[in-house]
């Protein structure tokens, strides 16, 4: 079923939920958020381990251990189901024998959170995280009071939502799959009234066949906007380009154009500073300053300063909330700095947001030796899709070593990613490279070969072993 024709209607007068799969990040915040709205909150998952386990429970909210029927015996009067969640899961069997009102994790944070507000969305293969971040934070500075729910934590607010009592709701919208019961992308769910398009890749191999699928959702996302809102568009992406006549709403672009109408004017680099000037219709809206790295993240900005300004916000508040915004987690943070050399935890997995990660950390750091670390580890960069492509993206490193990835078995023998043939590849266009079979080996040839100055840049969507503390400890 389409997810146009599949809407659950989530009864009034709830006062119980339960959520299956509770220590995702989204449906962690879901729970707090529900938690704080005044409703009785349970939950239940297979892995109960921190730091989720640990922020549920301070917030008193009960996480039961595996997937039972018990845990629903107290008849909730609304389960909210993960994506993860398969429909041969006990609890969601017992759903249905039970007759429980259930539904997706985008469902009930459009009717609980985003109620009677205006939803400001962020979608794009790249930058969802650190846009509408910056775009939360520059509402929450301006002190409108925002509502949020990102998938990063945020630096400022050491988590990643928040309930307030103005009138924006801030979400990232996520192109993958709602639930089990609704294979639309969780961006369908929400009427925005304004919109950003931050770029359209391939991504996903797990449920994307190809780009023209990926492009098929972006173009019904674009398609359903309402006339009255706003979308901002980067223009510089030929694939939001090819779908940009789709959107029926007020269009406007951003980049490094002429013709944009928000435009990047002049950049200085000022370490640990970057100073950029903004351009409004061709007159000079504002000069900030930010504390993040790379051209990518001043595009970012530019995205999170326009919606704020349709928002009503001007140039000068934007500038001093801006300058104040300290970041994400895993975002291109400095996890530490021993014997003079800086440790990066940074979260690039695709090859556009590697290639992407490395030039701004190179830029940005100048003449330092520049090590490169990755861990190739999603559904997407474990497999061969992208085998080729990621030789080209480590070109500003000066040393490169790459992680064999760890969940291989996963994938099919015939369309497994080969580590060894990057490195290869990577040698081939002149590169320092080295493959590892595990962590260990690298931390050991890290601690080995690096010196006073170098930055080690880790990139990784997941843990990777804790190797930027462990690193850190073994350098020390």
């Amino acid at each position: 079923m389409s997810q146009d024709d599949h809407h659950h209607s989530i009864p009034s007068g709830i006062r119980r939920v339960h959520l299956i799969a509770v220590c995702g990040t989204a449906m962690g915040a879901l729970a707090a958020m529900l938690q704080e709205l005044g409703l009785r909150v349970t939950g239940s998952d297979r892995n109960v381990y921190p730091p989720m386990s640990t922020f549920l429970e301070e917030r008193g909210i009960h996480v039961q251990e595996g997937f039972d029927p018990a845990h629903l015996a107290y008849r909730p009067d609304l389960v909210v189901v993960g994506n993860a969640v398969s429909r041969d899961n006990p609890e969601v069997v017992a759903v249905a024998q039970m007759g429980l009102n259930y539904c997706s994790m985008p469902e009930a944070l459009n009717y609980f959170a985003a109620a009677g507000k205006d939803t400001l969305l962020v979608a794009g293969t790249h930058g969802k995280t650190t846009t509408s971040s910056l775009l939360a934070w520059l509402l929450y500075a301006a002190k409108t009071d925002p509502t949020f729910m990102i998938g990063g934590i945020l630096n400022n607010f050491n988590g990643n939502y928040r309930m307030g009592q103005g009138p924006y709701f801030v979400v990232e919208g996520d192109e993958y799959d709602t639930a089990y019961f609704d294979k639309g992308p969780k961006f369908l769910h929400y009427r925005p009234k304004a919109a950003v398009l931050t770029s359209v890749e391939f991504d996903h191999a797990d449920i994307f066949d190809d780009l023209a699928h990926v492009k098929s959702v972006f173009g019904r996302f674009l398609e359903r906007l309402a006339p009255e809102s706003i979308l901002l568009a980067y223009d510089d992406d030929a694939h939001i380009e090819a779908l940009l006549p789709r959107a029926t709403c007020r269009v406007e672009r951003y980049g490094r154009s002429e013709k944009a109408a928000w435009r990047l004017g002049r950049v200085q680099l000022n370490p640990p500073e970057t100073r950029f000037e903004v351009w409004r219709n061709g007159r000079l809206f504002g000069e900030f300053t930010t504390r993040m790295i790379g051209e990518h993240n001043l595009m970012n900005t530019l995205a999170a300063l326009g919606v704020a300004h349709h928002m009503g916000l001007d140039a000068t508040v934007l500038a001093d909330g801006l300058a104040a915004f300290r970041g994400i987690k895993r975002r291109q943070e400095v996890r530490g700095v021993r014997r003079g050399i800086v440790v990066i935890d940074d979260f690039a997995h695709h090859p556009s947001a590697v290639r992407e990660t490395v030039r701004a950390v190179k830029t940005f750091y100048g003449e330092r030796r520049l090590v490169a670390v990755f861990e190739p580890r999603t559904n997407t960069s474990m497999r061969d899709v992208f085998q080729d492509t990621y030789s080209t993206c480590f070109d500003p490193a000066d040393r490169v070593c790459i992680r064999q990835p760890p969940l291989l078995s996963k994938i099919p023998s015939g369309e497994r990613f080969s580590s060894e043939k990057l490195v290869e590849d990577l040698r081939g266009r002149g590169r320092m490279a080295c493959f590892f079979p595990d962590t260990d080996a690298i931390i050991d040839h890290l601690v080995a070969t690096s010196r006073e100055g170098d930055v080690i840049l880790i990139m990784s969507n997941g843990g990777f072993d804790n190797i930027h503390a462990r690193l850190l400890e073994a350098l020390a």
